[in-house]
């Protein structure tokens, strides 16, 4: 019998042990330089002339994410001293090596505009139409990473007035409400409650985003607080080919929650994948709003539930599966979509059941998921189906360690918050153009070896 050898996928590792100069053309290939440097580039012949080559200064940006170098200072110290490196970055021999403070001022020009975003949903745009996002669920998570500076001392908050014992009239109630209630319209986007994003444009959820170092806090595994001063990305990535379909960067005391219906509605409005069927996250984005967004765009969601206070339920197991009687579990069947309608068969326990032929067994049971689409998800709560689809979440925990590990997530070298976010537009934006760059390689692989 002969021995049929299978050949190893060609993945970010292999890119990376490439030669210099192949594995930068295969990157930058993948990337819309030209709007970038249109953004950047000066747009009339007035005025001081240009003596800096640009676009070799962008490219030496990315490279430099993709080197891992860790400073602007550094990077300039390659380019004066490794020429071979810097005609690589697409620098002349006769062009000048641009100073700290040039760099700084492209990255000025940068966060005043959001070309980079652009150029990462091309990138996702050109992988969908070549047939390498074939994806049918997308994951939703956050990750942490810290500022550069560290936390200012906190202010000192003055004392509270002592509150009036005893119970308010009901003028007084009445006027309570009233000054409630034009506090919460006054407050900013992001501290309303979530639902008041369901009406608001995408231009406006992505404009209003405070991107200011806040402290942050999360439970870690052990389920103690741990705290940290910096930013949150959220990233919307493709379970099965991991690239990153939609990102958003924000303080690091944004709750999570509040980050998912502009990521979703991204997704909606920027991306045309047609084999997009579920959404994938955790407890943290367990709110009726997300999920309404989510039926909204024609997706399902598979969102772990966070119980809140809330006593058990009367009739139904943990999942919200109808019980019979003898209060045995329904399994779940199937899902019709043309009416929205969870369908749940008999339990296995009413075989031999006595109360198998009486009136108050029901064979089967239906549902439809508009009345609480955050109990009734398709698939159903507890099923094969939905845990099995629950566990390809993993794939966003995966791409925020990539961030992290190989892509400098963690090496911010800006004191603001906007020149941050422009560090992390280059980290999604090369991560995305690794991963198309790998795809294109292993398409032609294939291709010769067919």
């Amino acid at each position: 019998m002969s021995i049929i050898q299978q050949g190893s996928l060609f993945d970010l590792q292999d890119l990376y042990d490439l030669e210099p100069t192949h594995r930068y053309e295969a990157i930058l290939s993948e990337i819309d330089i030209d709007t970038i440097y249109h953004k950047v580039s000066k747009k009339t012949w007035r005025g001081a002339p240009i003596e800096l080559n640009y676009r070799a200064m962008i490219h030496s940006l990315i490279i430099r994410i993709v080197e891992r170098i860790p400073t602007t200072k550094d990077l300039i110290r390659r380019l004066n001293n490794d020429f071979i490196f810097k005609l690589n970055c697409g620098f002349l021999l006769s062009d000048k090596t641009p100073s700290e403070a040039a760099y700084s001022r492209l990255v000025s020009k940068l966060d005043d505009t959001n070309v980079l975003e652009e150029a990462m949903e091309f990138v996702v745009l050109q992988a969908s139409a070549e047939g390498f996002i074939t994806d049918d669920a997308v994951a939703i998570d956050a990750t942490h990473f810290e500022a550069r500076d560290q936390a200012p001392p906190k202010e000192e908050k003055p004392k509270p007035k002592p509150k009036k014992r005893g119970r308010k009239s009901k003028a007084e109630r009445e006027k309570w409400f009233i000054e409630q209630a034009k506090h919460e319209a006054n407050l900013p986007l992001y501290e309303q409650k979530i639902e008041a994003q369901l009406d608001v444009p995408l231009s406006k959820l992505r404009a209003e985003i405070s991107k200011d170092p806040r402290w942050g806090i999360k439970k870690n595994s052990e389920g103690k607080n741990t705290f940290w001063y910096g930013y949150k990305g959220h990233l919307a990535v493709g379970t099965t080919s991991q690239y990153i379909l939609q990102s958003l960067f924000s303080s690091g005391n944004l709750n999570d929650g509040k980050a998912a219906i502009p990521l979703l509605k991204g997704i909606y409005e920027r991306l045309s994948i047609a084999s997009l069927r579920y959404t994938i996250m955790d407890a943290g984005y367990d709110y009726k709003p997300i999920y309404k967004q989510v039926y909204q765009i024609g997706l399902q969601s598979v969102i772990a539930y966070n119980k809140r206070n809330e006593p058990e339920p009367v009739g139904f197991n943990k999942h919200f599966a109808p019980t019979c009687v003898r209060e045995h579990s329904y399994r779940y069947d199937s899902f019709d979509s043309k009416y929205d309608t969870l369908k749940y068969t008999g339990p296995k326990e009413c075989k031999g059941c006595p109360l198998s032929n009486d009136d108050l067994c029901q064979k089967v049971y239906k549902v439809k998921i508009t009345s609480d689409l955050r109990k009734y998800t398709a698939p159903a709560r507890g099923s094969k189906a939905w845990n099995t689809l629950f566990k390809k979440r993993t794939a966003v925990e995966r791409v925020n360690a990539y961030l992290k590990e190989f892509f400098q997530l963690d090496n911010i070298r800006y004191r603001t918050g906007k020149r941050t976010k422009v560090h992390f537009d280059l980290v999604t934006l090369v991560f995305n153009a690794s991963k198309l760059a790998c795809d294109r390689i292993n398409f032609m692989l294939d291709q010769e070896a067919a």
